[in-house]
Parts: C-alpha cells; structure tokens; sequence
C-alpha cells in the first residue's frame, strides 16, 4: 500500500492543536506561559506529571518519560497505526490526503470504515424514530418526561422490527456486509445476514471525542424474546470496559466542577443532564471497572477536590455494584460518594416524579460510599448477638482500614464503634489488625501521596533538585533531574530550553552564534549538536521543527531533550520567554568570552610585552573586552 504524501502528514499535524486532541481525553491545566499539564493518560498517577506544549506540537510525561507529538498520541491511546492516526486528524479537518503518486487516499483503514459505518447507521435510525412505526417508541420517551429536542440532543433513534432495513440501507451507501458485522450492526444466523437491532429505541454509544462506536437497543414490543437491553458486542473500537456513556457531553462540565456522577442506564444519563446534574454518565452494559476509574480520574484531573458520585438502586443487586465500586474507588485519588434517591427511585422516575431539583438535590445530598458500604456490610449480620456484632466487625474493620487518611481513619473507628454498640478501642484494635494483614489495605499516607518519578518544576523547568534520582532510570537515560547542579549546567540546560520552546522568536543569528559553541555538560552539548544539525536543514519558523531536533537526539540523551522541550520556562509570557531565551543565549557567549580571556591572560604571563605575540594578545583582549561590553549592554 502506498505512503500517505509526507507534504500531507505535515500539513495536518500544522493544522491540528495538539492540546484540542489531548485535551479531549486528559484534563488540562495551565502550568506557566505555553504549557499544559494533567493526569498521564499512560500510567497511574495522582499529582499530574503529564506535560502538553502546543506551541511545539509535544507532550511529555515526566512520570513514566512517554512522549511524542499528536500522531504518537492517538497511535498509543486508540491503538491506531501511523497511517490510521493520520486519517483520523485528517478527516477531523476535512482534509483530502493523496498518496505519494498524487492520487486521493482511498477508505481502506479497518477503524476508519467501523467509524463510517456507525455514523451512517447512527443517522439512518434516528431518521426512523420519526417515522410512523416509530410511534411506540416516542411514547417511551414521552411518558419519560423526554422530548424531541432531548432525543435530538442525544441522538436517539429507533430500529424498525424488519429483518434488514438497516442492512439495506448501509449496504445502499456502500458498506459491506463484512464490514456492517465487523461493526456489529448486523449479526449472521442460518439464515443469513440480518440487523442486530430490531424494534428497539436506539442510543448511539460515542467514545470521548464524540465519534459513534456503537449502540445501546431498548426492548418495545411484548413479543420481544431478547434482553431488555442490547448493545453492540465487542469490536475493534467498541470495548464496553473502556466505554462510558455520555462522557463525551459530560466531559467539559467534569473537568469544570471536578465531578463526575455515575448511574446505572441511559435514561438516568439524559434525567440528569436535563435537569441540570451535566457531569452525569453510565457505563454500557457492565459494572463500572478500573480502566473507566482511570478514564473518570483522567476527565476529573488531579484536583484534591475531585469527587465520583455513584448512584444504586437500594436493592441487593444495587448494594453489590456499590461493593464492586468501592473497590475500584478505593485506590483512586478522587473522593467517593453515593447518591440514592427517596423510597429508591432512580434519577429518571426522580425527575418525572418530583422534578428537575430533586434529582440535584439527590445529588447534594450524597453520603460517603465508606460509609454507605459500610452500612450494607453490618446489615448483613444480628447486631443483637454477640456473635453477630464481632463478625460484623471482623467485616468492616478491612474496610476502615482502607482510608489512607489518618483523621478520617479516626472517625470511621468512632462511627463504626456507635453503629456495632462496641468500646472504641477493641474497634481500633480491629481496624490495625486488619492493616497488619492487608497488603493495599494497610493505612498508608495520607489521600493523593502516591509516590511517582520526579515532575519537572514549576520555576525552574528542571527537575527537582533535592530529589533522589532513581539509579535504575539514571543508568538507562540523562533527564533534567539528574544533571549536575552547577550554575554553568543551569545557564546550558536553560538556554537549550529557550532555543527548543521559543527559537522561533528569537533573532537566528543570535542563536545560530550561541549553539556553535560547546557545552561544557556532554549530554546538553549533544542536545546542542543534534539542533545545530536540524536548523541547517530545516525552516525554524516551521511549526515542529524543534519537536523533529529532539527525535533525532541520540540516546541515552533522547528523553533529555524531550524534557527540556516540554518542561515548563519560567516566564509569564511568551514575550517574556523569548527576551529570557535570547538573553541566556547571549550569556552563552559572555561565558566563552570570558573564558577565553582567562586563557589570554594567563599566556600574557609567559611571553614578552614588547614582542609581535604580546602586542597581538593585548589588541585580541581589547576586542574581546568590546565583544563583552557590546553583548553585556543588551542584557
């Protein structure tokens, strides 16, 4: 298959904002003039170390050192190849690709044509919800207190009861049926292809940039024999443990408030979101795990505020998931809660019941889920025995010894104390025995401590210096953290810092004078080298060319120039980056100045003032003393 025209993989990286894409998946905040920063998307972490520099086209985790620019991105976090990661940014765009013989690049990518398939069948039943077969499923909206602007909003259709109205329509565009039952939406039987979906509400399912990658089918008719719901089964995007319902409407408003409130359908998703509660989604057809935990705590970010808000029916099935999810919940930095509506009603009877401030003040009214697991664990024992309490203690001891924090640990022995009738000390003596033999249960620091690499910091864009560095990582790759801390290291780190980040807006001359001398430091003079040898050959007004210099950096000295090209300059603002970028450029060249008039000096000593040599000396230290003045008077 031929290559995607270089000219066209440049252009549509040019054109896409790097954080746009990222930001659709990480919650990003300012971290000083050019920079972003949040919750690495690949590893697990609780204090953001993930970097984000627009300006450059880059992202870096300082955490667990992965980096790259947008295409890198999207290969990683949506398994996509080069190929396929350009198609996506491309179509993003509305950008034509042609291949390198100049002809227009065909449809052939597996994922790009399950995205086509998808958005053609998500159109095509929501144009059925509007027929008149359509009548019962309207209904069930109506008597659902939803409209047909709330069906517009969430894309609601509906699945005619035929045996292939969607097949033929799909296959009328285009599709295949390889490819219609590699999205799922047609499944094979003995007697051939026929529509998965038949006379069902339909809810498109889209991932967090809003791309359709699935369904979810509501049972109508009474002759019906299939499950209640249906949803697409397993395909190359749709994975239903990674999918979280209405997360791509939600995510703005998570990331605002930092909270995020999980029910159970649906229907409670659109209850919630009409009635205000916009930070509400579901998950599609399993219980809520640990990658929609890492997906939440991404969208939420690494504020010590943030909340996860879960909402359970108050039968034995909805006290199990509440179960299932603190212990997803319990490793995260997030705070956890549960919401339950009066006499159990979910948020959508709430809402048609009682109204849209119901369904808030639900929300408001949460209850920690420690404590609300907690309950449900002592319910299950006679707390009028003797042997009823102890073994309901023995069952909630390992979950007060969960909390990391060591006051709130303390009220829980209080509260659990009250609630089993028991004296406070046998309870906290329960509590340590339970630590001392739980691994990850065992009291530990407090909430949002959990160790990670060495982040960059703030001030200074470096690593932070009274940190350790790690022999293991030291051994294998040079990063900022474990460079000499020496004022000459300092202005070198600084000055490559300035040229990779803000080159652009700095005078060439004056840089090109800067880099063509070496670095004391051998591991910055090859980043120097490797930036030399890319401006020769490379535009530096050309948005990516610093982001192309630190690819081609040899290693071990890659993920150092990766750093110094993503970590945060202490600046306020560009311009102020810049004149910062260019004065330690100029100081570069007071420093080689100044050592070359100690070398001068000291060879003064040894020859004869009157000689031709003396008095060649003496005029080469006067020019280099009105090189110094003339650079020191810009400064």
């Amino acid at each position: 298959m031929a290559r995607i025209r270089q000219a066209d993989v440049d252009e549509v990286k040019a054109r896409t904002n790097i954080a746009d894409i990222i930001g659709e998946r990480v919650a990003l905040k300012s971290a000083g003039v050019g920079s972003l920063k949040g919750l690495c998307p690949f590893h697990d972490e609780k204090s953001p170390s993930f970097n984000v520099r627009p300006q450059v086209g880059y992202y870096h985790c300082f955490g667990c050192g992965e980096s790259g620019d947008v295409y890198s991105f999207l290969r990683a976090i949506d398994h996509l190849s080069f190929s396929e990661a350009v198609e996506k940014l491309a179509a993003r765009l509305g950008f034509t690709l042609h291949y390198e013989d100049g002809g227009p690049a065909p449809e052939t990518s597996g994922r790009t044509r399950l995205y086509a398939v998808n958005t053609a069948a998500a159109e095509w039943f929501r144009a059925q919800l509007a027929t008149p077969e359509a009548e019962t499923a309207r209904r069930f909206l109506g008597e659902r207190g939803f409209d047909a602007g709330a069906a517009a909003h969430f894309g609601i259709g509906y699945a005619p009861r035929g045996w292939d109205g969607a097949r033929g329509a799909l296959r009328s565009q285009g599709f295949t049926d390889e490819e219609l039952s590699a999205a799922g939406v047609v499944s094979q039987g003995q007697r051939g292809v026929y529509d998965r979906f038949r006379g069902r509400l339909i809810w498109p399912i889209r991932d967090i940039t809003g791309q359709t990658i699935g369904f979810g089918a509501r049972r109508l008719y009474d002759d019906d024999q299939g499950p209640k719901y249906l949803n697409t089964p397993e395909t190359l995007i749709y994975k239903k443990a990674q999918v979280l319902y209405g997360l791509d409407i939600a995510k703005k408003a998570i990331s605002r408030d930092h909270r995020v409130v999980v029910v159970e359908g649906y229907t409670d998703v659109m209850a919630c979101h009409l009635a205000g509660v916009t930070t509400a989604i579901a998950t599609c057809g399993t219980a809520f795990g640990s990658d929609h935990m890492s997906v939440v705590g991404r969208v939420v970010g690494g504020d010590a505020s943030g909340e996860i808000i879960f909402t359970f029916d108050p039968d034995a099935a909805g006290q199990k998931a509440a179960v299932r999810a603190f212990a997803e919940a319990r490793g995260s930095s997030l705070r956890s809660y549960v919401a339950v509506g009066p006499e159990g009603l979910d948020p959508c009877d709430l809402r048609l019941e009682r109204g849209d401030a119901a369904v808030r003040s639900m929300v408001d009214l949460k209850s920690p889920l420690f404590e609300f697991v907690i309950d449900r664990r002592i319910g299950e024992h006679d707390l009028e025995s003797v042997e009823g309490r102890l073994a309901a203690l023995r069952a909630t001891a390992p979950i007060v010894a969960e909390i990391r924090d060591g006051g709130v640990r303390s009220r829980y022995e209080h509260l659990l104390s009250k609630r089993l009738g028991e004296e406070l000390a046998e309870v906290h003596r329960a509590v340590l025995r339970a630590a001392q033999r739980g691994g990850e249960g065992k009291p530990g620091p407090e909430a949002g401590t959990g160790s990670r690499s060495p982040a960059p910091n703030s001030a200074t864009g470096a690593g932070p210096m009274e940190g350790a560095v790690d022999p293991a990582a030291s051994a294998t790759r040079v990063t900022l953290a474990s460079l000499p801390r020496t004022a000459d290291v300092a202005l070198e780190r600084d000055a490559l810092m300035g040229v990779l980040q803000y080159g652009h807006a700095i005078d060439a001359a004056e840089v090109d004078a800067a880099l063509s001398l070496p670095l004391q430091h051998p591991a910055l003079d090859a980043v120097r080298q490797a930036i030399v040898t890319r401006l020769a050959q490379d535009d530096r007004t050309r948005a990516g060319w610093a982001s192309d210099a630190v690819e081609s950096v040899r290693e071990p000295y890659r993920s150092l120039a990766v750093e110094l090209l993503t970590a945060a300059f202490p600046a306020l603002t560009e311009t102020e980056a810049a004149a910062s970028a260019l004065a330690m450029c100029r100081r570069l060249r007071i420093r080689a100045i100044d050592a070359r008039k100690r070398a001068l000096l000291s060879a003064i000593q040894r020859v004869a003032p009157d000689s031709e040599e003396g008095r060649t000396v003496r005029m080469t230290l006067r020019e280099l003393d009105g090189q110094r003045r003339a650079l020191a008077e810009l400064q």
